[in-house]
């Protein structure tokens, strides 16, 4: 026994001698990695000032989100701001010790480890919340040695510098939870379009499940996996003793209950949103897009989504006037998720087709039955002025496997399609300037070319009052009379679009009725350089104005806000606002950066040493400008750096720059109010209201369709054109196109605010008879039916080859 003994020690002395060698070999590397390591560790008290990237966000002028841009999700919170029940959710699923330890896991190190002794590198985690805040904060994701090495001492250096508290917070704020989202703030309104504390202990537990694999635990991908995880993390909080049996019995019950979102945007407005993110990193870089600053725009939510309507419901109307042009895409079930909402039409694939209904799969796996009421519309589109026959039954429409789109609409499922044409509405204070609503387009996501800013379009006669302006500066009232009869010029002959003519008529009269011809005479005897001195003041680009007596009928290229900014004046009593669409900017911390002092219309308040009409052109703000096809809003300047806060240089707004006399201006918004009670905008006669009026505009072959109109405290303009001018077909005018628009948008927008005009006191004095070019005798026709705003067929002056504009 005594040689068996001796010989057993004999036998593993050399495997003794080996493990001690091998221990103190261990020893003297962690040693001497720990005097290299230690010194070049960060300080861990800068995490007390970490600030986390948040994405740039942008809100309505009420506070309602429009849109963030970022490459990270995030809503950092306070720790007292996180339910509890959430903190004991990520204990259960990461480290249920960690009140405990002092940020080191002995048995979770022993596993590294033996990792590393296995396979030469760390394939399990092993780390506590602690090192993990380390690693998220300070460190790669590499797993190696040395890093772990690090983790653990940098862990160490954290739980003696900071609370445990404090150390959760930074945690929960900085994990990332797939789908861009990092921190519990942003994956609650990512995954369940909630905040923190109003998620159920399901959805607590269905978050807390993520960091361990966020894509492999992903609710949206994989909600088989992610169930699973969350049932497991439930398990461990019921066996912790964190809740109760019945509290995870109907945890458990429930199912994912995701509810994706990538942001929870509450005001539909991305053509702004982009305006704004250019303008700040064309100041500030890319660095701006996550530095959390929040940008309160100048539109109100109700508002700006009452724009949104009208387009879509616009331009919607025009394509079902011009008949179905068929299915979207045919193809198999698995294809539906490939197609997105767009523009409130949702994809659907149809599944059964009957005499007079078809049935549809919807996206989210319901099944709509579409009425014959809601496909009988579906004539064939032939051309632009022509449709087919109409359809007997819907198999003539449609078959099973046809991706279409479709919409709820007077309580029952419609057949729609996306539409080819596009359009836009921009509406501003009048006294201020700033933007209340801009839809650059039918849906941002199929283009994101901008219409109200990028879409420079000959104006048609919606340029015709800035003509008609002048001449009243230069003596000429509503009443002075003006031969509308032949006319040529040179070889060009132009005429108006029902091919008579009315004999001496009142300024008033021609403006609304639209005649063509007293509008080139105007100009005749006003000047063509004086007239394009004069649009300069309103904000047009002097370049874009021909040369030429083409001019009175409307060929020169706008962009829609220059149209707004320019009809402003009317509205406003002869002023020029300067459109602007940023109000504020305020830092994480709700400091303001920037204030908005835009120039205001002050009638009362105007300074005496206003300069005089003829002299103000040169002093006018240039806050448009205009570079090839761009038009750029300017905005007041900011600091130059993202942290400087900016101190307004006045207490009170400065007073804007007079462009027009206030009888001139009141004179011209009462015959463009006659436009609406008797001319080409009777359309808006469905408001009931006394207070607006406006200018229709149609170019020749009817390829844009203007609408620009006011009341006194709002100036909207509608436009609808295809992307590449081609005409909108036989009797699409301004009037029938691009009115319906501003009226649905107007609707909304003036409901509950007083029916109130402007002071008519100016129009009293301009009764007696004036000097004009051309008769003074009362007009014999007495006939009221106002040009339809159809563009006529001329000849082009040799000096300008555009089109005639109506």
């Amino acid at each position: 026994m005594k040689n068996y003994t001796s010989n057993n020690i004999e036998r593993f002395h050399p495997i003794i001698a080996a493990s001690i060698a091998g221990i103190l070999c261990l020893l003297l590397l962690g040693s001497g990695t720990y005097l290299y390591i230690n010194p070049q560790l960060p300080n861990v008290e800068q995490l007390r000032e970490i600030k986390l990237e948040t994405p740039l966000q942008i809100y309505s002028r009420d506070g309602k989100l429009i849109s963030e841009f970022g490459e990270k999700h995030s809503r950092p919170l306070h720790y007292d701001e996180i339910p509890p029940l959430l903190v004991k959710a990520f204990l259960a699923a990461e480290d249920d010790n960690f009140f405990n330890h002092k940020g080191i896991s002995l048995k979770g190190l022993g596993r590294a480890f033996v990792d590393i002794a296995q396979t030469g590198s760390i394939q399990s985690g092993g780390s506590t919340i602690t090192m993990q805040v380390a690693k998220n904060y300070f460190l790669s994701s590499q797993r190696t040695f040395s890093r772990k090495l690090t983790e653990i001492l940098l862990a160490r250096n954290i739980e003696q510098a900071l609370s445990k508290e404090e150390i959760l917070e930074l945690y929960v704020n900085k994990i990332y939870l797939g789908q861009r989202a990092y921190g519990i703030g942003a994956a609650a309104e990512v995954y369940y379009s909630k905040n923190v504390n109003q998620l159920s202990l399901a959805e607590m537990a269905m978050i807390a499940g993520l960091p361990k694999a966020p894509s492999k635990y992903n609710p949206v991908v994989n909600p088989k996996r992610s169930l699973e995880r969350r049932n497991w993390i439930l398990g461990r909080m019921l066996s912790l003793g964190y809740i109760k049996q019945a509290d995870y019995e109907q945890a458990i019950a429930t199912g994912t209950g995701i509810y994706y979102r990538a942001t929870v945007d509450e005001v539909s407005a991305p053509f702004l949103a982009e305006m704004v993110r250019a303008a700040l990193t064309a100041r500030f870089g890319d660095k701006v897009l996550g530095a959390g600053y929040r940008v309160y725009t100048t539109v109100r939510a109700d508002i700006q989504n009452a724009a949104v309507r009208a387009v879509q419901d616009g331009l919607l109307a025009y394509d079902l006037r011009h008949g179905w042009r068929g299915i979207e895409a045919h193809a198999d079930d698995k294809a539906l998720n490939q197609f997105n909402i767009v523009g409130g039409l949702a994809p659907a694939q149809v599944t059964k087709v009957q005499r007079n209904s078809v049935e549809a799969l919807m996206r989210d796996g319901t099944t709509i039955t579409i009425p014959w009421g809601g496909l009988s519309w579906a004539r064939p589109y032939k051309t632009v002025n022509s449709v087919g026959p109409s359809p007997s039954k819907a198999s003539q429409i449609l078959k099973v496997g046809d991706i279409i789109r479709v919409k709820k609409a007077g309580g029952i499922w419609v057949l729609r399609q996306i539409p080819n044409v596009q359009g836009d509405l921009i509406a501003l204070n009048p006294e201020t300037g700033a933007i209340e609503a801009l839809v650059g387009g039918f849906d941002f996501s199929i283009s994101q070319f901008n219409h109200s800013i990028q879409g420079w379009r000959q104006a048609g006669s919606t340029l015709k009052p800035f003509i008609y302006a002048l001449a009243l500066e230069r003596g000429f009232t509503p009443y002075s009379m003006v031969n509308d009869s032949p006319l040529t010029v040179g070889n060009w002959t132009p005429s108006n679009a029902d091919g008579r003519f009315m004999g001496p008529i009142t300024l008033r009269r021609a403006l609304y009725l639209s005649r063509n011809l007293v509008s080139v005479r105007l100009l005749q005897s006003v000047g063509v350089s004086r007239a394009r001195t004069y649009l300069d003041r309103f904000g047009f680009i002097n370049k874009e104005l021909p040369d030429n007596l083409t001019l009175a009928l409307g060929t020169a290229q706008v962009v829609p806000l220059q149209m707004a900014t320019a009809y402003a004046a009317f509205a406003n009593g002869g002023y020029r606002v300067n459109p602007y669409f940023i109000e504020r900017i305020e830092d994480t911390t709700g400091k303001v950066l920037f204030q908005a002092q835009p120039e205001q219309v002050c009638q009362p308040c105007e300074m005496a040493d206003n300069p005089a009409i003829e002299n103000t052109q040169a002093s006018l703000p240039t806050e448009i400008t205009g570079e090839g096809n761009q038009i750029n809003v300017v905005e007041p300047p900011v600091s130059d750096t993202t942290s400087d806060a900016i101190t307004p240089l006045v207490s009170n707004s400065p007073i804007a720059k007079r462009i027009m006399s206030e009888k001139s201006a009141k004179q011209m918004a009462n015959i463009l109010r006659d436009v609406i009670l008797h001319g080409t905008g009777r359309h808006a006669l469905r408001l009931g209201r006394s207070d607006i009026a406006g200018k229709t505009g149609t170019t020749n072959d009817a390829k844009d369709a203007w609408f620009a109109g006011f009341n006194p405290k709002l100036v909207a303009v509608s436009w609808v054109g295809f992307d590449k001018p081609a005409s909108l077909g036989r009797l699409e005018y301004g009037g029938y196109a691009a009115l319906p628009l501003w009226t649905s948008f107007m609707d909304y927008a003036l409901a509950g605010t007083p029916d109130k005009w402007l002071n008519e006191n100016t129009e009293s004095s301009t009764n007696r008879p004036v000097s004009s070019p051309t008769s003074e005798t009362p007009p014999t026709n007495n006939s009221e039916t106002p040009d339809t705003d159809t563009p006529s067929e001329v000849a082009t002056p040799p000096v300008t080859p555009p089109e005639e504009l109506f």
